[in-house]
């Protein structure tokens, strides 16, 4: 019961907004439209449609015809003669259409009031199930700009993910597998059958070019708490970093170069975390030579959600004032404020309150309480 009442409310509320909102916001939403793809919804295949709408418009048509022929007396027919079913099919049909030979017309008072509150609603109705298909496509632009307009005003505190390529895909599958919900991730790429792909499996996607800040702020940049950067070029990389810490100061900007050398730039730009995937590919395969099953424990830590994994979680008030080692899980280090503290460090030999833990448990299991 509360949650209709809140959806209700909620329905009120965007109603509301829609109607109050300015020139500049809804040209602002229509430009949005253009390059913001919104998950696609399931809908009936185009065959299952047009039958649906026929059977309908004949049940209208069937309706119109009982109402006449249970009234066929306050009707006359200019041809002579009563008014039978066929008469009512045939008054009924060409009503509905709006032909209205005239051959067959309405007399007396209860026919004419007939024809007032029933015939003629269902005249409408009639038409509209016979334009069905022009008048949808005619207000799918503006379904399309109420959904981005409810989106735009409801995405808090999201994770927009620039380039949706192979480093870009991963990135998003592990925050789906950290429970990040599909509604919080915003996809931003130039590509447009990338962009599609993300809508498609249930994304947000917003086509553009990320080193500009109006792509940025369609993916309404500005309040997300998470950034991360996954573009083919390091320069690229750069700028959009650049572009992305001017638009938003507060928010963690996660990004992803091939070059060392190019890592100092990325922190300069204000980049939080610079991962570089080249480097980073080697490391793994020297280890990989020179221990398989180090590669291998390496290689499941880093896929999440399979065997082991590592995770960054508060320290609760039964652990604080112990040391790391009395923790249910196994913690390799401690960030304390801004600083990150290994587990062989001796202020990390006791744990606050105020702490964090970065731990290696098993995936799935349920976090310390």
């Amino acid at each position: 019961m509360g949650a209709m009442v809140t959806r209700k409310m909620n329905r009120i509320s965007l109603f509301h907004t829609l109607w109050n909102r300015t020139r500049g916001e809804a040209d602002d939403d229509a430009e949005a439209g253009r390059s913001i793809v919104m998950p696609a919804r399931r809908v009936a295949a185009p065959l299952r449609q047009v039958l649906q709408r026929l059977v309908m418009a004949l049940l209208v048509l069937a309706v119109t015809t009982l109402i006449v022929y249970a009234d066929r007396e306050g009707y006359h027919d200019n041809g002579g003669g009563g008014v039978d079913f066929l008469d009512a099919a045939y008054y009924a049909t060409v009503t509905l259409s709006t032909t209205g030979y005239g051959d067959i017309t309405p007399v007396s008072d209860s026919a004419r009031l007939t024809n007032i509150l029933l015939v003629t609603p269902l005249r409408v109705l009639f038409l509209i199930i016979l334009v069905g298909t022009t008048l949808e496509v005619l207000t799918e632009r503006t379904r399309h700009q109420v959904r981005i307009h409810r989106w735009r005003n409801r995405m808090r505190e999201h994770t927009v993910v620039v380039g949706y390529g192979t480093k870009g895909r991963h990135a998003v599958e592990t925050l789906l597998g950290q429970g990040k919900p599909k509604s919080q991730i915003v996809v931003v790429d130039p590509q447009k059958k990338v962009v599609d792909a993300a809508a498609a499996e249930g994304l947000v996607g917003v086509l553009g070019d990320a080193t500009r800040s109006e792509t940025l702020l369609r993916a309404e940049l500005a309040r997300a708490s998470q950034i991360v950067i996954t573009t083919q070029r390091d320069d690229t990389a750069a700028l959009v970093t650049l572009t992305a810490r001017q638009l938003n100061k507060s928010a963690k900007i996660v990004v992803a170069v091939r070059e060392d050398e190019n890592v100092p730039l990325l922190r300069q730009s204000g980049a939080n975390t610079v991962v570089t995937s080249s480097s980073s590919a080697g490391r793994l395969l020297g280890m990989s030579m020179m221990s398989p099953n180090v590669g291998t424990v390496l290689e499941d830590l880093l896929t999440y959600g399979n065997g082991l994994d590592v995770a960054e979680r508060p320290v609760t008030k039964r652990e604080a004032g112990h040391s790391p080692r009395d923790c249910e899980d196994l913690v390799v280090a401690v960030v304390r404020g801004h600083r990150l503290l290994h587990f062989t460090d001796p202020e990390a030999g006791t744990l606050q309150l105020a702490d964090r833990v970065i731990t290696i448990r098993k995936a799935g299991a349920p976090e310390a309480g």
